[in-house]
């Protein structure tokens, strides 16, 4: 392997999963799946480049659709082979280039070892020994990915990336990407790795995601008894933003949930303006409560989506048993502690259901129940102990 691929150093857990999935040659197929920023076309790139510089493969094919962002329209070699060629170069040169010199690379593009392929005319072609990277699949239509599967020959490997999170806040439905990804998780010699917001290391990439989620809850239409919330509740705290406003009582009654701990309503505020919302003392929003005769709580809009649960959850206690949440493919995946997953899942699995349903009504996502071992040092002395490893939600 080039020393090219040594100067590439994993800044997260995720990126780290991708580093040793590529280097595993058993692993036929390799799938990186999350939101942009998280590194997937950085190490499929430089790997696929290192593989050829060092000799392993004598290819590296890139395949990638280039989509007007604003148009919609598809960049093909059909229609425009150079700006195709073009477009192409400078994505890479802007992914590479602080890792590998670019004269490099160019003339590994004059000799042929790195190949710009476009998804749509890949029939009649066969990819031996090669390296072939597909990019950016949640853009492209599913039988386009399959065909580029067909067309991996003999002692060559496959790389996919897609970002199946940004489709789901989309409400985009048959997303290629959780398709693909649903596949390639029971596939022989493959291996998925999620990627989630932990795994995001460019800074505006995660304060794009920020800005998608709060675009996604503002343009929420509301019901008539979200809207009679927000006037009630705004005339209470004039000054708080409030982004917007989740009737969760139907849902509430239709899973027998009576508990005090579970409100009627959410109101998600932008962040830093709880305190308005609530006012001194809980002041502006028990003055709304009484007017509307209704449990409302409040929740700031961030990316720690733990805060969802605690504010959501039936069991009041169980946010401090939640190590973590973020997406894994296009679900809101919530990771518990082992000896605490009764309390978290529910009777018959409810509370997943629950917090499923209502996180839909707000995101467009699935939740998905995981539990894993607690860390010996934080283990309970004869703390009840669960023989089930995970829980799966409504979420497929």
């Amino acid at each position: 392997m080039s020393s090219v691929w040594d100067r590439l150093k994993p800044l997260t857990q995720g990126q780290e999963d991708m580093a040793k999935a590529l280097t595993d040659r058993s692993l036929e197929v390799v799938g990186f799946f999350g939101p942009t920023g998280t590194g997937k076309s950085l190490f499929s790139l430089v790997y696929g480049i290192s593989s050829v510089a060092s000799g392993d493969y004598s290819r590296f094919v890139i395949v990638r659709p280039i989509v007007d962002v604003v148009t919609g329209e598809e960049i093909t070699v059909a229609r425009s082979p150079a700006a195709f060629v073009d477009t192409m170069r400078s994505y890479l040169q802007d992914v590479v280039q602080p890792f590998i010199e670019w004269s490099s690379i160019e003339s590994m593009i004059a000799g042929n070892k790195i190949v710009f392929a476009d998804p749509h005319y890949l029939r009649g072609r066969t990819f031996d020994n090669s390296i072939v990277f597909l990019d950016d699949i949640q853009v492209m239509k599913p039988e386009s990915i399959i065909e580029a599967i067909v067309r991996v020959g003999r002692n060559s490997r496959f790389i996919v990336a897609g970002d199946p999170v940004f489709q789901a806040l989309k409400e985009v439905s048959h997303d290629p990407a959780a398709l693909i990804r649903e596949v390639l998780m029971s596939e022989e010699k493959s291996k998925v790795v999620d990627l989630g917001i932990r795994d995001i290391v460019r800074e505006g990439a995660k304060r794009g995601l920020r800005f998608l989620v709060e675009y996604r809850l503002r343009s929420r239409q509301l019901s008539d008894e979200e809207r009679r919330v927000y006037d009630a509740v705004k005339l209470k705290a004039p000054d708080a933003d409030i982004v917007t406003v989740v009737d969760i009582a139907p849902t509430k009654r239709s899973f027998e949930l009576s508990s005090e701990h579970v409100p009627d309503a959410l109101i998600v505020v932008k962040q830093g303006h709880m305190g308005r919302l609530v006012g001194k003392g809980g002041e502006r929003i028990n003055a709304a409560e009484k007017e509307l005769n209704v449990k409302l709580r409040g929740v700031e809009l961030n990316l720690d989506f733990r805060d969802i649960v605690r504010a959501l959850h039936p069991t009041s206690w169980i946010w401090k048993h939640v190590k973590e949440v973020d997406f894994a493919g296009p679900n809101l995946q919530i990771k518990v502690y082992e000896d605490a997953v009764g309390a978290a899942v529910g009777q018959r699995g409810s509370y997943v259901k629950f917090l499923d349903s209502v996180v839909r009504k707000l995101f467009g996502v699935g939740v998905r129940m995981v539990a894993i071992e607690r860390p010996r040092q934080e283990r309970r002395k004869g703390g009840r102990r669960s023989s089930d490893a995970s829980a799966a939600g409504a979420s497929p």
